[in-house]
């Protein structure tokens, strides 16, 4: 489903807890949000996490917002406050490998759909950031920036994101020369220098035409299934 349920209806001044209001009102409930993690990075894993939040006050998350917003400390924050309120959360840990092997929108698509399938409560409809996803046994809706207006998505990004970064700064001890506790393994001036001088390293993503340029086996008529992102 690409839209919201017959007769359900979100005001613009909703708030961060609209949508899962909403669809509560319609009886869809409980509601789950999914995000991801390391699309755009040319090195390490893709991660992707589900949440299904309590309806009412217990489920409304301190300082929640999209993980990008915040800062390091308040991702920290909201991730120990989603993990203590939540039904349910899940994350599904993509290796760079696989990412070279499906494409990073397969990838992404079929992250959200593991995520989603490993929560513990199944959710009666599900939220999307961005890109619809088929294939979930519920009805659900993509929701454009979808971490910056529904809490479950942005509660979503949040387990995503610190996973994530947890697992690049576990990374920096083994590849010291990389900064990747820095610049997580996104395009940055940082890491476009550090390929420059080093060039990949195991845990780089092939599938990115800087990764290849720098290893030398790049070619203008080369065809990418992954998109040079720095979000």
């Amino acid at each position: 489903m690409t839209v919201l349920p017959r007769g359900t209806a979100i005001r613009r001044d909703a708030g961060l807890y609209g949508y899962q209001r909403a669809l509560v009102r319609s009886g869809l409930t409980p509601v789950a949000g999914a995000d991801e993690a390391g699309r755009g990075a040319c090195a390490g894993p893709l991660v992707a996490a589900a949440v299904v939040l309590p309806d009412g006050r217990r489920g409304e998350v301190p300082g929640l917002a999209d993980s990008k917003l915040l800062t390091e400390a308040a991702r920290e924050r909201c991730y120990e406050q989603v993990v203590r309120r939540a039904l349910a959360w899940s994350v599904v840990v993509v290796p760079h490998d696989e990412c070279d092997r499906l494409g990073m929108h397969v990838a992404n698509i079929e992250a959200l759909r593991r995520a989603v399938a490993a929560l513990e409560v199944r959710p009666a409809y599900v939220l999307t950031d961005g890109f619809p996803v088929d294939g979930l046994g519920v009805p659900g809706l993509a929701v454009w920036k979808g971490d910056r207006v529904a809490a479950c998505i942005a509660a979503a990004s949040v387990i995503a994101k610190v996973t994530r970064d947890r697992i690049m700064t576990a990374y920096a001890a083994d590849y010291p020369a990389y900064s990747f506790d820095v610049h997580k393994g996104y395009i940055t001036p940082l890491h476009t220098a550090e390929l420059a001088e080093h060039g990949p390293c195991e845990i780089h993503r092939w599938c990115f035409v800087n990764v290849r340029r720098a290893a030398g086996l790049s070619s203008p008529a080369s065809e990418d299934r992954c998109a040079e992102e720095t979000q």
